[in-house]
């Protein structure tokens, strides 16, 4: 994760990049990395029952785990997107690395990639 942070930092001169910040709640360790329109997670496991420990063995040099859409409100979408039949990996929305409610949806119903959505921060 130190060399992707430095990577970020002085190569693609994002505007902020985080020190690591362990989040046993959600078993990772996260950097967050801004980037003018565009926010970037690095995401390293926390203990043995980390959701991100099987990605990184089968990707072992690291990779996108999943893209972070913005809706306006998270509980209108996953009614929109359950009409279309794509389907929640959970009943209802669980708070966030950014204390904002997320949602993930199954990545079978989004073209094979892992989408989470993350309502927009009404501050």
């Amino acid at each position: 994760m130190n060399q992707a942070s430095l990577f970020w930092k002085h190569v693609m001169q994002a505007e902020r990049v985080s020190e690591s910040v362990p989040m046993p709640e959600h078993g990772v360790y996260t950097v967050f990395v801004e980037l003018g329109n565009t926010k970037i997670e690095l995401l390293h496991p926390y203990g043995d029952k980390s959701p991100i420990a099987s990605f990184l063995a089968k990707n072992q040099a690291g990779g996108i785990h999943h893209i972070c859409l913005e809706v306006p409100d998270i509980h209108a979408a996953l009614e929109t997107l359950k009409a279309c039949r794509v389907r929640p990996l959970s009943d209802k929305p669980k708070i966030g690395a950014h204390g904002l409610p997320v949602v993930f949806l199954h990545p079978k119903d989004c073209g094979g990639v892992l989408v989470e959505l993350e309502e927009k921060d009404r501050a």
